[in-house]
């Protein structure tokens, strides 16, 4: 093989990166050591794969149609070697979990030293995203959604539905009063998303899609400005069940909220995955502790 796997790492992580300086920073190592792995690579190739400027990098037609080829390759590798360590009783490796950041502060963070002192050969990476990631190009191999899902190349397990709530604290009823009706919302400070504007459509019967007084791409930023006394918001069961149990927010119009007003909590990864043993015990542990 013409090109060393440590190489081609890097020429991924510049890509995904964005530039050579980027690269570095997020590996921690010199921009040097990434300058002379590239020039390897073209020289060994004898193929120019990325362009340069002051400011940005970009690949080369070659270079992108490599790229394509060389995630495979490498995720061809590292199944290979999995392989040889799931015959193993006790899991061992990386695993790299993305969530959005309120399912991961309220119902991953709580549990992960208690899994870590469970599986203390798993090296858990833990990552957040409001949207929708490749999983590949992110090099994530489980990721936890919520709501529908549209990649059918995906392989999905059920976690479990979350009921949602209108919320709101009791300061900020007490100010603006207590909705009564759908038709009431329009006179108070409705808090809401700015993507997806889905989100914004509440599970209220009859269909009741709002202007946000405020807005956020955030769940936790949403759930913060409401125990802020902002206004009504819209949120997950996941992440409010406890402020409702400790009085914090206080749920509105709840006899008028839709019975089937319950998100998809879904764990995906690829079918081909060959993490099957250490994505297999995270989900079993978490499972049991989700209070979705």
């Amino acid at each position: 093989m013409k090109s060393r796997s440590d190489d081609l790492e890097l020429f991924l992580t510049v890509i995904d990166c964005g530039g050579f300086s980027a690269a570095a920073k997020e590996l921690d190592i010199p921009v040097a050591k990434i300058s002379r792995a590239i020039q390897r690579l073209e020289e060994r190739l004898q193929t120019t794969l990325l362009t340069r400027t002051t400011r940005k990098v970009n690949l080369t037609t070659e270079g992108e149609t490599f790229a394509g080829h060389v995630r495979t390759g490498l995720n061809q590798l590292e199944q290979a070697e999995e392989f040889l360590r799931v015959s193993k009783e006790t899991p061992v490796g990386r695993l790299r979990v993305d969530a959005a950041s309120p399912f991961m502060q309220h119902q991953i963070i709580p549990h992960v030293q208690e899994f870590c002192e469970a599986y203390p050969q798993i090296q858990l990476e833990l990552n957040t995203s409001e949207g929708i990631i490749n999983l590949l190009e992110k090099q994530t191999d489980l990721a936890i959604r919520i709501g529908a899902l549209e990649d059918s190349t995906l392989h999905a397990k059920l976690l479990g539905r979350s009921p949602l709530h209108l919320v709101a604290t009791g300061k900020y009823l007490e100010r603006y009063g207590l909705p009564k009706t759908p038709e009431e919302l329009e006179k108070h400070r409705l808090l809401g998303f700015t993507s997806p504007t889905s989100l914004n459509n509440w599970p209220i019967e009859g269909g009741v899609y709002i202007n946000p007084t405020l807005s956020t791409n955030s769940g936790t930023i949403l759930r913060d400005l409401c125990l802020a006394d902002s206004g009504i918001a819209c949120l997950s069961n996941f992440m409010v069940s406890n402020d409702i149990k400790d009085g914090k927010l206080i749920p509105v119009l709840n006899g008028l909220i839709t019975s089937t007003s319950r998100e998809l909590v879904q764990a995906v990864y690829y079918r081909n995955t060959s993490l099957s043993s250490r994505i297999r015990v995270f989900l079993d542990f978490f499972a049991a502790k989700f209070n979705l």
